[in-house]
């Protein structure tokens, strides 16, 4: 699955230059004009990186960063500030309200996407992982193949696409609407009736006789890959082996 950035920038040829090549690298690119939409689009959606321009109309890139680090949600969002503000008063400004990187404008593109990359390994290495693993389960990214205790776990395109984005975030709940949007994407209406359809035939490809459930089911809410299951699947196989 494709990572997601979202880019807020209001001068379009510099948002038409940075949508081409971010998407030449491999990105998923979304594209605001204005700060004061990015705020609406962002608490819906997080993106897995956001490349944020200091001056917006609607609202400044400097206050949408500052309230973005007072949610929860995207406390560790990896946030690189684009600004033509060099001054070193101004650096410190942007990186005190909670930007992780500053790029002052003009700026080599080669640059700006080693940034992007660096930031990525850093902030959430599942992203770029061929190979995601979570307690007795292996997704390769490569080979599309997924195994569970050594077995092949056959899943069709969808429920490849939806265990893959619960390995990237374990114990984070989605709810339908988020997993429509990042499993299916926005421009393709689906029922959100059909998420459950699909995350049922999930778990009956994962789940033989008495092995754990690894998708949590938060009433109300969504879904999530259990952050315990990793510990729960130990915890089995110990007492299977003391039985031994």
């Amino acid at each position: 699955m494709a990572t997601r950035i979202a880019v807020v920038e209001d001068e379009e040829a510099l948002s038409v230059l940075l949508r081409y090549n971010l998407e030449a690298a491999g990105y998923e690119v979304d594209v605001i004009a204005r700060g004061d939409e990015a705020d609406l689009r962002l608490k819906e959606t997080l993106p897995d990186l956001l490349i944020l321009d200091w001056m917006l109309p609607g609202l400044s890139g400097v206050e949408l960063c500052r309230r973005l680090r007072t949610r929860p949600e995207a406390e560790r969002l990896p946030i690189i500030m684009l600004t033509a503000r060099g001054e070193e008063s101004e650096r410190i400004r942007g990186l005190s309200v909670g930007a992780d990187d500053y790029v002052v404008k003009p700026f080599s593109t080669p640059e700006l996407l080693a940034r992007v990359k660096a930031m990525l390994r850093r902030s959430n290495p599942q992203k770029i992982s061929t190979t995601l693993t979570a307690g007795d389960i292996e997704l390769d990214r490569e080979t599309h193949r997924v195994r569970r205790s050594g077995r092949e776990i056959k899943l069709g395109p969808t429920e490849f696409k939806l265990m893959e984005f619960f390995m990237q975030a374990p114990g984070r709940v989605f709810s339908r609407e988020q997993l429509l949007d990042s499993v299916w994407g926005r421009d393709i209406y689906v029922d959100e009736r059909t998420v459950d359809v699909h995350v049922g035939r999930l778990r009956k490809a994962l789940i033989r006789g008495r092995e754990v459930d690894p998708i949590r089911t938060v009433r109300g809410s969504g879904y999530a890959l259990d952050e315990t299951f990793a510990a729960s699947v130990a915890r089995r196989s110990s007492r299977v082996a003391a039985s031994l």
